[in-house]
């Protein structure tokens, strides 16, 4: 019964004490590591800015601007969920050096080929593609080492200072990016994003994590990604969060796709003017950070959520129609404020809804769905503005924006609320048998002994513990009822091999656990459940 002591453990625990926004930064090594990240991002969106406006000049299509968009988008599409699943089953922090590497080269590449004049739209398309890849590898991993570098109070004030450092780099990086493309021109830009990114390699060199001490052999690459797949589809609250995700950035990629059409088409800026309107953006998302904690103690997630999705769509009508720069860009500052807005509240619930042991696929299911949203989505505004013009292409995304906030009404990101997936100590069934570890597939299955007035109680309570079966790897599970002996109840479930069921052993959550108690107090036997192990034959 460890479980339960666990869990009854875990709801008389005191209160945690209120955590400053700024308390992360008391850990030396996220300290270090956000700094290093803050000056990469500012080299990053100096580079966006190069990017796009070498493309401003390369190209008059609207099409081929969106397309910047997209190729920068696409590739956490397609490699964010295998990025994350390395992130779980090798060293993170090499993992992580090596991504750092990719972004140099390519981005030392970009600075050579604009040096010497070979710059085309296929070659910006194609450089915009391959920074965006060791994104996609990063990204990931960044986000699951977060709870490493901080206590798990400080998880909330973390995610959020790391979005405030994303949006510092924004209202910094694309104004400097703008005077730095007016005073020496795209390869300075391109070169100073390369050397950027040597202080986040410094910072993860000289990191040494605890050495983790795994007791079972690492998941084979394909085997992880069936298991981190099905995990998602049996983890509610993270379905929620993906669900909201697409629902947002959809219509939100809009405004990234379309402003630098607006900047240069409609208002005739020059790449300071279009710097500036980023870093107004920036600035709002700033001051959306400050004010985010106070925002939360009066407004739920789902609540936050529709508010910041509502005053996103009015900035993408000012974007269709106002003309006056100061004036759009006073809209634009609450385009960044309401962008940190969901975007916090989003990374929090993919954080909070995805245990140790498979959060880097989590997030990378989660980034997967947020950048293929915005590469479907710059494709098809592009598309629409290149057809019927840039206001009817916005005017088309606010309306959809406005209807997707009915999301909440169905899939809530506060479901759940003391949802608790620290890993358990409870004990694994089985660990001790002599069966090699390749064995399978193996059939477990678990015997109860149920008083029949309370069988429609279990089996909605058993319902649950699907759940935490399937989160821990399960390929089927079902429950039977004994024909011949009524109230006797028989749980099964598949596991792809021996090494698979004694993963799932040491995957158990406190919300497993919670769980799995409530399936046993049903039990009415003198004895715990028996539980029998079916092997196919060699």
């Amino acid at each position: 019964m460890t479980q339960v002591n666990d869990v009854r453990d875990a709801h008389i625990a005191p209160a945690a004490p209120t955590v400053s926004p700024w308390q992360p930064l008391g850990q030396p090594v996220f300290r270090m590591l956000w700094i290093a990240t803050v000056v990469s991002n500012i080299g990053s969106w100096m580079s966006d800015v190069g990017v796009n406006w070498s493309m401003l000049m390369l190209s008059a299509d609207p099409l081929d601007i969106a397309l910047v968009q997209a190729a920068s988008s696409l590739p956490m599409f397609l490699f964010a969920l295998p990025s994350g699943v390395m992130a779980d089953i090798v060293d993170r922090r090499k993992y992580l050096l090596f991504s750092q590497l990719w972004m140099l080269i390519a981005a030392a590449g970009l600075a050579v080929l604009s040096f010497t004049g070979h710059v085309t739209p296929t070659v910006l398309l194609v450089a915009a593609f391959l920074l965006s890849v060791g994104s996609a590898m990063s990204s990931p991993p960044f986000q699951a080492i977060v709870p490493d570098l901080v206590k798990k109070p400080e998880l909330g004030a973390a995610v959020a200072l790391n979005s405030l450092g994303v949006n510092i780099s924004r209202a910094i990086g694309p104004a400097l990016g703008g005077f730095l493309l007016s005073l020496a021109g795209p390869w300075m830009v391109f070169a100073l994003n390369a050397l950027s990114v040597l202080g986040v390699a410094w910072v993860l060199w000289r990191w040494r994590p605890a050495p983790a001490l795994p007791r079972l052999p690492p998941e084979h690459f394909f085997a992880a990604v069936r298991t981190g797949i099905r995990y998602v589809h049996a983890a509610p609250v993270l379905r929620n969060v993906l669900i909201r995700t697409v629902a947002f950035f959809l219509f939100a990629s809009a405004g990234w796709a379309l402003l630098p059409l607006v900047a240069r088409r409609e208002l005739g800026l020059g790449p300071s003017g279009y710097g500036l309107m980023l870093a107004c953006i920036g600035l709002g998302a700033i001051a959306g950070a400050i004010l985010l904690p106070r925002l939360r103690q009066r407004l739920n997630a789902d609540r936050l959520m529709v508010a910041a999705s509502l005053v996103f769509a009015v900035t993408l009508l000012a974007l269709a129609f106002v003309r006056h720069f100061w004036l759009l860009n006073l809209f634009e500052f609450f385009t960044g404020f309401a962008w940190i807005a969901v975007l916090s509240t989003l990374n929090l619930g993919a954080q909070r809804s995805a245990a140790r042991w498979v959060k880097a696929r989590a997030l990378a299911v989660y980034l997967t769905l947020f950048f293929g949203s915005m590469t479907a989505g710059s494709a098809l505004w592009g598309q629409l503005a290149s057809r019927f013009g840039t206001p009817f292409s916005l005017c088309v995304a606010t309306i959809g924006m406005v209807l997707a906030t009915a999301t909440v009404l169905r899939w809530r990101l506060e479901q759940d609320p003391d949802l608790n997936l620290d890993q358990s100590q409870h004990a694994g069934d089985g660990a001790t048998l002599p069966v090699a570890n390749e064995r399978g597939p193996v059939l477990v299955s678990h015997e109860y002994l149920i008083d029949p007035q309370n069988a429609t109680a279990f089996l909605q309570a058993a319902q649950e513990l699907r759940r935490v079966r399937r989160r821990a790897g399960a390929m089927s599970w079902a429950i039977y009822e004994e024909v011949e002996r009524p109230g006797i109840f028989i749980e099964t479930f598949l596991m792809g091999s021996w090494i698979e069921h004694l993963r799932q052993q040491e995957r158990h959550t406190m919300n497993d656990c919670l769980l799995l108690s409530r399936v046993l107090a049903f039990h009415q036997g003198s004895t715990p459940p028996a539980i029998r192990y079916l092997v196919a034959p060699v």
